[in-house]
């Protein structure tokens, strides 16, 4: 049977997200199929307004209406304590967690040589450029205990104690955050305990 042609259209782009197959892609292509009409032109308006109605923060790259973003607005938080994560589902993650009350820097990925990114193609010489900027007490890197993820950490710890080595930055402590999460996983499905338990193990590199 021939695929038709607006609904093969729809599955077609739902292909290209993230852990969606050519299954669960025709599935809810279906599904939608039998949405109201109503409904489904809001999901669509949804869809289409999420990157005209978000910015990106020109201080720590986390994702906001407005910029800076909430949590570098905020004056009560600790300006000195920086957490490095690699996305912004990860900040979301340690915001629910409640335990940390820093600034945060947000990556948008790892280095992965193997996919061809290197540390210019993700928000690494910005961080750098903030530790010479700004007065950084403790420098956590929250990074995922991925192999990409320990590389992306060990690289940013050879970068942030070449600027220690300048008296300006001899006060600056490196941790790295502690093994409440497991090899492997990924921090934004973790649960709070494991995530404040982390943040309270970190160990300095």
């Amino acid at each position: 049977m021939r695929s038709i042609k607006p609904i093969q259209k729809v599955i077609d782009h739902l292909e290209t997200l993230p852990g969606i197959g050519p299954k669960s892609a025709q599935r809810l292509a279906y599904y939608m199929l039998r949405m109201p009409q109503e409904r489904l032109e809001s999901f669509g308006e949804a869809v289409a307004a999420i990157k005209r109605e978000t910015v990106m923060c020109e201080r720590c790259f986390n994702v906001d209406t407005h910029s800076p973003c909430s949590v570098c607005g905020d004056q009560t938080r600790d300006q000195h304590s920086l957490c490095v994560v690699e996305s912004p589902l990860d900040l979301l993650a340690m915001e629910r967690a409640g335990g940390f009350r820093g600034v945060y820097h947000v990556l948008h990925g790892v280095i992965n040589p193997l996919n061809n990114v290197g540390p210019e193609d993700i928000y690494l010489p910005q961080l750098l450029g903030r530790l010479r900027k700004e007065e950084i007490g403790e420098l956590i890197l929250a990074t995922n205990p991925s192999l990409e993820g320990e590389a992306t950490a060990m690289y940013i710890t050879a970068k942030a104690r070449e600027q220690i080595s300048d008296l300006r930055f001899q006060n600056m402590k490196i941790t790295r955050i502690g093994r409440g999460l497991p090899t492997g996983a990924d921090i934004e499905y973790a649960d709070e305990l494991t995530i404040n338990r982390a943040m309270e193990g970190r160990r300095e590199v």
